[in-house]
């Protein structure tokens, strides 16, 4: 899929930083299947481009994601209206669609900034969880809101949100659905940074401006796993190997050549080596899931 068959994202791209934006400001970008699709390909689009180092995601008018667009009533929450009593759970026509994005940009390649310009509610909070960091407006919103709907969380956030924010504030939220401002996703570790609205974008493009000008992408790509990835190890030995294999392949890289050398020379590095062709062997080194 193009950047020109998008209809409700846009995707722009400056000097190696991707910027992807929910475009339905009419709907408060409320989240459709359409969009899902739209997310994936755009994101698929961007572990295949070399030339982008980070990636922006945010949202157009004054709301980040509405959440789910409930217009059609509770068919909405069906991922399939056809399906009977007695779904075959395996059937891959059975899979959250927030689900499905949020495993995609777990996958991505490539570090995720979320700029939060608005509210931010139910798949529009689930969303931003497998994004890297993220950034709010004092004007954001978050809300959990599912129970509230009569049905459960979703987009993989049962594993997500527990994690960034413990076990105990994610249950209030979830067993809540209250919707609370950017102060107390702040504290609670949701979100990192609370700016005012004329400088969310800003802050969120220095950031991204910070890794593409600096980092390697492959190093950024391996840590990006590796950190994500080592919140569900049982043993630091799990760590130890991986980490391992790590140090051995990137110390004999083109790019740790040309790192240690940029800092010995006291000029920026240009790092060789590219996301899509040089990732050592042993990536991906974790099973397949279910589905594939």
């Amino acid at each position: 899929m193009t950047a020109a068959a998008f209809e409700q994202i846009t995707l722009a791209v400056d000097q190696g930083v991707a910027t992807l934006t929910l475009y339905r400001p009419d709907k408060l970008n409320a989240f459709t299947t359409q969009m899902m699709h739209e997310m994936v390909a755009a994101f698929d689009a961007i572990d295949a481009d070399d030339a982008i180092r980070a990636v922006i995601v945010t949202g157009s008018g004054r709301a980040f994601c509405a959440g789910a667009d409930i217009s059609g009533g509770a068919a909405n929450f069906r991922v399939d209206a056809s399906a009977t009593s007695a779904p075959d759970y395996s059937d891959p026509a059975t899979r959250d669609g927030g689900g499905i994005l949020a495993l995609r940009i777990f996958q991505l390649k490539k570090p995720i900034i979320a700029a939060i310009n608005g509210p931010a509610i139910g798949i529009g909070a689930t969303m931003l969880l497998p994004t890297d960091l993220r950034i709010a407006s004092d004007t954001a919103r978050f809300g959990f809101v599912f129970a509230r709907r009569g049905i459960v969380p979703e987009a993989a956030s049962s594993y997500f949100l527990p994690r960034l924010v413990g076990i105990s504030r994610a249950l209030r939220w979830c067993y809540t659905g209250a919707v609370f401002g950017a102060d107390e996703a702040l504290a609670g570790g949701l979100v990192e940074q609370v700016v005012p609205p004329a400088d969310l974008l800003p802050t969120a493009q220095a950031l991204a401006r910070e890794i593409a000008d600096n980092a390697a992408p492959v190093s950024v790509a391996l840590t990006r796993q590796m950190l994500w990835r080592g919140l569900g190890m049982s043993d630091p030995m799990e760590a130890h190997r991986i980490e391992s294999r790590g140090i051995l392949t990137r110390s004999q890289s083109a790019d740790a050549h040309e790192g240690v050398a940029a800092f010995l020379e006291k000029r920026p590095a240009r790092f060789p080596d590219r996301v899509s062709a040089d990732m050592p062997d042993y990536f991906p080194w974790w099973d397949e899931t279910p589905y594939g």
